[in-house]
């Protein structure tokens, strides 16, 4: 599948004349809970070649292939990369952090991960994390099953919401990173492992019987954070972010 990958990311290249600075794998697999049957979520971060940038136009900034059973493709340029990156936006700030790297261009990349560093607002990413907790939360019904992924979109979110709360940066990918920082938890850890064990035997759509322990929890817990959720601290200068873009633009084809 990697060379599969690797393929498309060269086409890309090649058809849309760009230089990729980072591709990478976005979703459960890069969780560490992906089914038996879960596609490809592969994400990357590109640069048009210089003279693209400089004209008033408007001009598409992402870049899709058509999605099938195995694979997701799809990429954002550089420039939109670094206006949300000012903003704190988690889905780049955690393609940034991936721990399954697919392409990296190191000349550009090494500055956009030290300045995501930097432009890390715990605020913005704690609100986040919780609305992904209070949508799969929402789908607790009086079902007597329940998907395992809706249990593990509500249960890694909030891991990553108490993550900032204790740590005030950007949490990790993985879930054992996550579950290692837990405390006094015991339970609750040896609950989400074992759902984690049953989710990668079994496809996307498996059902397990609900637990009410596991969704008192999960609940509690989201109440907890809600009255912890620390302050922004002020957004960076936009003279560090286009210090960033100028550097990496300059060439581009030729590196």
């Amino acid at each position: 599948m990697k060379d599969i990958i690797e393929n498309h990311l060269d086409r890309i290249e090649k058809e849309y004349k760009v230089k990729i600075v980072l591709s990478c794998e976005s979703g459960s697999r890069a969780w560490g809970f992906p089914s038996n049957d879960s596609d490809y979520d592969v994400r990357f971060i590109y640069i048009n070649e210089r003279d693209w940038y400089l004209t008033i136009a408007e001009k598409r900034n992402v870049i899709e292939l058509p999605i099938n059973k195995v694979l997701d493709i799809n990429g954002w340029d550089l420039r939109k990369s670094l206006q949300l990156l000012r903003k704190s936006n988690s889905p780049l700030l955690e393609w940034i952090s991936s721990p399954i790297r697919y392409r990296v261009w190191d000349r550009a990349f090494k500055p956009l991960v030290k300045l995501s560093k930097k432009a890390f607002l715990p605020k913005t990413s704690c609100h986040h994390y919780l609305s992904m907790a209070k949508n799969s939360i929402s789908k607790f019904q009086n079902n007597e099953k329940i998907k395992i992924k809706t249990y593990m979109y509500a249960i890694r979110p909030l891991l990553c919401c108490e993550w900032i709360i204790e740590h005030l940066k950007q949490p990790p990918m993985h879930i054992d990173d996550l579950l290692s920082d837990i405390k006094n938890h015991k339970g609750f850890k040896e609950s989400v492992k074992e759902l984690i064990s049953i989710k990668v035997d079994h496809t996307e759509n498996y059902l397990v019987r609900r637990s009410e322990t596991m969704e008192g929890c999960l609940i509690e817990k989201m109440v907890s954070l809600e009255k912890k959720i620390p302050k922004n601290p002020p957004k960076l200068n936009i003279d560090e972010f286009d210090d960033v873009f100028k550097n990496a633009i300059q060439p581009v084809r030729s590196a």
